[in-house]
């Protein structure tokens, strides 16, 4: 297996490469709006935490509450991204036998009826209360609060020179993918949307994209 964290990330864009280079100011601005805004999250949203965890424990008591599964972050650094857990306990060991059933082209698995997915895992998939947990990952500093989907090694593996330009920045919680019916949306069109991003991205930017995935979740029947 690949050391992803020790490779370079080859074949910038000259657009994407001169837009980086201009938003050192931005940066700054971007982790203290992370930081704050995970901070009130999680303050305000404490109840619905308990609510959560005392449910996944009662539907299945052998599994912890949360998952944590290594990510690739910015320039193919790996860290533990938290979630609460969606489904049984053993998922991880039966996930070979499922990949030949996977519904999304490229390096992503997907699949709408996943046999490990808890009933209230499909519950907590649909209204993506289950990616709250990644608010400590924006405290920490690993993710920020909008950016591109932070993907699994086995994923990255996959990339083309060019698909990994999306790990140029940090990784989000939610992005433009998730702005649009995600899963309808296959890998190449979500790496477009992450280069599109990265070119474009502004607080302003940032703000519609929060706006519009609280939108998308109130009305999206479809997540899964």
């Amino acid at each position: 297996m690949r050391n992803i964290a020790e490779q370079s990330i080859p074949c910038i864009q000259p657009a994407i490469e001169k837009e980086l280079s201009s938003q050192h100011q931005y940066e700054k601005w971007k982790r203290f709006f992370d930081f704050c805004g995970a901070l009130i999250g999680i303050a305000c949203l404490s109840w619905l935490f308990i609510i959560v965890a005392i449910l996944i424990k009662l539907e299945d008591p052998k599994g912890r509450v949360f998952f944590s599964q290594t990510r690739i972050g910015r320039n193919g650094a790996e860290f533990k991204m938290y979630k609460f857990r969606s489904m049984v306990h053993d998922a991880e060991a039966k996930l070979e036998a499922l990949l030949k059933y996977n519904e999304v082209s490229g390096a992503m698995f997907k699949m709408k009826e996943d046999p490990r997915i808890t009933k209230i895992g499909k519950f907590i998939r649909k209204t993506s209360i289950d990616e709250l947990p990644q608010l400590f990952n924006v405290l920490k500093g690993d993710m920020s609060l909008v950016g591109p989907r932070p993907p699994l090694k086995r994923e990255v593996e996959l990339y083309t020179p060019y698909q990994m330009q999306r790990l140029l920045i940090l990784p989000g919680c939610t992005g433009l993918w998730q702005c649009t019916d995600r899963n309808s949306v296959g890998f190449e069109e979500m790496v477009e949307l992450d280069l599109k991003y990265i070119v474009n991205r502004s607080l302003k930017m940032d703000l519609w994209i929060i706006v519009m995935t609280i939108k998308v979740i109130c009305s999206n029947s479809n997540a899964y």
